[in-house]
C-alpha cells in the first residue's frame, strides 16, 4: 500500500496549494490520484496485529501510522484479550501524539466506558444502550473551538450477537461529493449549515446550549476535518436546495455497498485509531457470559503525521 501524502506534502512537491479550495482543481485532482492510488478495499487491509499496543515497535507504528496517513483509520489487534487496564488505549494514543482528551459527560479522566447502563442518567443516550447508533463522526455537538479530532476504541469484550461497526474515511465522503457537484462540497462549508439545538434536561437545565457549525472545515495544518450526524431528530439542516441534495447524496453514499467502507466487529483486544473518521455501530444483545464493553477516547489533537 502506498501511503498518502499529507496536503502539505503534495502542496510541497507539486506547488498546486491545497486540495480543499475549491478553486484549485489542479491541486485536488493530484491529491485524489494520490489517495485513491492502492486505497485498501477491506477491513483486513487495515488491520495490524500487534504485540503490545501499550509498545509498539518501530515497524508496527510505521504501519499503523502509515494507514491513518492514508484511510484516516487502522484497526489494531492486540494480545491484551479482555484485560480492562485502560491504560492500554491511553499508552497506545500516547504514541502517535494524542494528549488533549476530551473529559465529556461521562467519561472518566477522558474515557468512556461504553455499555448498556440502564439505571442511571446514561440510561438516556443510545451509545449506552444497545440500540442502533446512525453514522456520525464524534463530537459533533461539541462547540468549535473543542472538535474531536482523533478517536480510538478499544473493545474489552464483544457482545453476544451484534454491535458491528461500518467505518468510513471522511475524504471520501468529500471526494463523492465534489465529483458530484463542488457546489455541495461549498454549501457543507457554511458556518451555519448543521444546527444541534440544545440539551435540555428533564428539568428545564441546559445542559448545552445550540451549537451551530459547519460540516467541513479546513483546518490550520492543512487537513480536512469533518463535523456530521445522520440522526433524523434533534438536528436542523439550511434550507438550501444544494444542503438538502448534498446531504440526501452523503446519506445514499453511506447507506450503499461501497467497497471504501469497511464492516466489522471488534474483539477482545482490538481497537480503531482514527482521525475521526465517519461510523456507526449496529444494535446488539449481550446475555450472561458475555457483556460488551468498549473505552472510547476522544482528542482535541489530530495523530502525528511524521
Amino acid at each position: 500500500m502506498k501511503p498518502a501524502q499529507t496536503p502539505d506534502e503534495l502542496g510541497e512537491k507539486f506547488k498546486l496549494g491545497s486540495p480543499f479550495d475549491l478553486d484549485n482543481e489542479t491541486a485536488y485532482h493530484a491529491w485524489v490520484e494520490n489517495k485513491l492510488d492502492d486505497y485498501p478495499q477491506s477491513l483486513d487491509d487495515i488491520t495490524v496485529e500487534v504485540n503490545d499496543p501499550r509498545d509498539l515497535s518501530v515497524a508496527e507504528f510505521k504501519v499503523i501510522r502509515d494507514l491513518c496517513r492514508k484511510t484516516n483509520m487502522a484497526v489494531y489487534a492486540g494480545n491484551t484479550g479482555d484485560d480492562p487496564d485502560k491504560n492500554i488505549p491511553l499508552a497506545l494514543a500516547e504514541q502517535f501524539g494524542l494528549k488533549q482528551l476530551d473529559d465529556n459527560m461521562g467519561a472518566d479522566d477522558g474515557i468512556t466506558a461504553l455499555r448498556v447502563v440502564g439505571d442511571e442518567w446514561r440510561g438516556d443516550y443510545i451509545p449506552y444502550t444497545n440500540r442502533k447508533i446512525s453514522w456520525h463522526t464524534d463530537g459533533y455537538y461539541n462547540s468549535l473551538d473543542k472538535q474531536i479530532r482523533s478517536l480510538l476504541l478499544h473493545c474489552v469484550s464483544p457482545a453476544a450477537s451484534g454491535g458491528s461497526n461500518a467505518l468510513l474515511d471522511h475524504e471520501m465522503a468529500y471526494i463523492r461529493l465534489r465529483q458530484a457537484n463542488p457546489e455541495y462540497v461549498r454549501v457543507l462549508m457554511e458556518p451555519d449549515v448543521m444546527t444541534i439545538p440544545a440539551n435540555i434536561d428533564k428539568d428545564g437545565s441546559v445542559i448545552r446550549p445550540d451549537r451551530h457549525g459547519p460540516v467541513f472545515t479546513v483546518r490550520p495544518d492543512g487537513q480536512l476535518h469533518m463535523r456530521y450526524t445522520a440522526r433524523k431528530r434533534n438536528i436542523i439542516w439550511r434550507q438550501n436546495a444544494y444542503v438538502q441534495q448534498a446531504v440526501k447524496l452523503l446519506e445514499d453514499f453511506l447507506n450503499s455497498d461501497s467497497p471504501y467502507i469497511y464492516r466489522g466487529t471488534l474483539q477482545s483486544g482490538q481497537g480503531l485509531i482514527c482521525n475521526n473518521v465517519l461510523h456507526n455501530r449496529s444494535a446488539f444483545e449481550d446475555d450472561d457470559n458475555h457483556h460488551r464493553l468498549l473505552y472510547r477516547l476522544r482528542y482535541y489533537d489530530r495523530m502525528i503525521q511524521t
